[in-house]
């Protein structure tokens, strides 16, 4: 279901196969579900679009989310791992099951030209910030399902556990609310389900068992030269020299060290080198991104990294080593093939079995997983779409995607508030009571 830019089309939505739930089929109750409270949510997506928050700086956010968690009776605490929030609502004996949206921002200036377009700069540095990969979008989701699920306990028994996540853009998020005790505090899951916004068709979603995600390892390197006058290059060694060498380098360990099936991606985001151009620096510092889909390959990838890195610094003369740091680690994002059966059988139910795409590995990175490991229990993770259809099917026949359809991270990224929220509260709910104990056999899903 893939075409060559690696976008999911659109199929013909097909009729879904329904359980009841009290009476009342689950999809008819979660579309009147959603239908009821699309104009609130939708007015908290806009306010939540225009005051984005960076990392552990959620502040806003979180009060938002416990706020309106409380009002619905969950049991709330807030600032766990930093500005993490979670929102508790038990509801007679059956499987605890956790829902996770990060809250997030990025440092990037909006370009969407949108009404509600952040016009936020962070506090302590001034940087702009915008939500620039749809957190704001997971948070509103998110809610809308808890607010589903709680008018509606007479339906389902159990306890959901809903994780409002900081810190996800800096790989740490998760991490810090383990930490923080949220397993001894609140309970162990039976499985974790988490959704992320893309600009695919809206309506449709996409997963796929096993690797989902690459891991991701953040790196500074810094490479240590001899700075001097421009004019008597020979006395100095320069580290700009050196950088560009290993940037060059660097891209032969993809295209000359792996296999033709093996995939991995090396990115150097950053080069910071000198203050004028009449003055040869002491050092140069590079930004590098590395994703891979195994522990073996990742090991490997790194080796060569390092290799490369002090060999360029040995060929240039360098008198110190180059220093290599560890920004970032993120594991491999994988959904236990027969949680996301389970999960996938609702989302079909409830979106049309068409809509729910197989997509290949995707090099992005997520620390959900983190959570899930963490927790000892299954993780079932998908895609929901964000972009016009009619859009995204125009782009793809023109083999212009990567030119009009705005990534994820690009300042140009803004998914459809509607009918997007809709869809992301009832793939979410759809999910959540495929593990909540509805009084039907295991094999019926709502």
């Amino acid at each position: 279901m893939t075409n060559e830019y690696g976008y999911w089309r659109i199929g013909t939505t097909a009729a879904p196969s329904v359980s009841t739930i009290g009476g009342m089929s689950a999809v008819s109750w979660i579309n009147d579900s959603v239908a009821r409270r699309i104009t609130d949510l939708a007015e908290l997506y806009r306010d939540l679009h225009a005051h984005p928050e960076l990392s552990f700086a959620e502040h806003r956010t979180a009060a938002i989310a416990a706020r309106r968690a409380k009002a619905l009776g969950y049991e709330v605490t807030e600032g766990i791992g930093g500005t993490g929030v979670v929102a508790r609502l038990v509801n007679g004996a059956g499987p605890l099951v956790l829902l996770r949206a990060d809250m997030d921002a990025l440092p990037v200036l909006e370009r969407t030209g949108l009404p509600y377009a952040s016009m936020a700069a962070d506090p302590d540095s001034g940087e702009p910030v915008m939500h620039a990969c749809g957190h704001d979008m997971h948070v509103v989701c998110l809610l809308g399902t808890l607010d589903a699920l709680a008018s509606a306990r007479e339906r389902w028994s159990g306890t959901v556990l809903a994780v409002f996540q900081p810190g996800e853009e800096v790989g740490r998020g998760a991490r810090a609310m383990v930490e923080d005790g949220l397993f001894e505090r609140f309970g162990k899951p039976e499985v974790v389900l988490a959704q992320h916004v893309l600009p695919i068709p809206v309506g449709t979603v996409a997963t796929r068992p096993g690797a989902i995600l690459s891991a991701n390892d953040s790196l500074r390197i810094t490479l240590h030269g001899r700075g001097g006058h421009s004019s008597r290059p020979e006395a100095t060694i320069d580290p700009i020299v050196m950088a560009a060498a290993v940037v060059l380098r660097l891209q032969t360990i993809v295209s000359r060290e792996l296999g033709a099936a093996e995939q991995a991606v090396i990115t150097i985001g950053t080069l910071h080198a000198g203050t004028k151009e009449n003055i040869i620096a002491e050092q140069a510092e590079l930004g590098v991104s590395v994703r891979t889909y195994s522990l073996e390959l990742h090991d490997r990838v790194l080796a060569a990294v390092r290799r490369i890195v002090h060999a360029e610094a040995d060929a240039s003369g360098a008198d110190r080593p180059p220093t290599i740091e560890s920004l970032m680690r993120l594991p491999v994002t994988v959904n236990d093939p027969v949680a996301l059966d389970k999960t996938r059988t609702a989302l079909r139910n409830a979106l049309g079995s068409e809509q729910v795409l197989e997509m290949p590995a995707f090099s992005a990175s997520e620390d959900v997983g983190i959570l899930a490991e963490a927790a000892g229990a299954p993780l079932s993770f998908w895609f929901f779409g964000g972009e016009d259809p009619a859009k995204v099917a125009a782009a793809q026949q023109n083999g212009t995607v990567d030119q009009d359809i705005p990534m994820n991270h690009s300042p140009n990224f803004a998914p459809l508030a509607e009918p997007t929220i809709g869809h992301g509260v009832t793939a979410f709910t759809a999910a959540a009571l495929a593990w909540l104990d509805t009084g039907r056999t295991s094999g019926d899903m709502p």
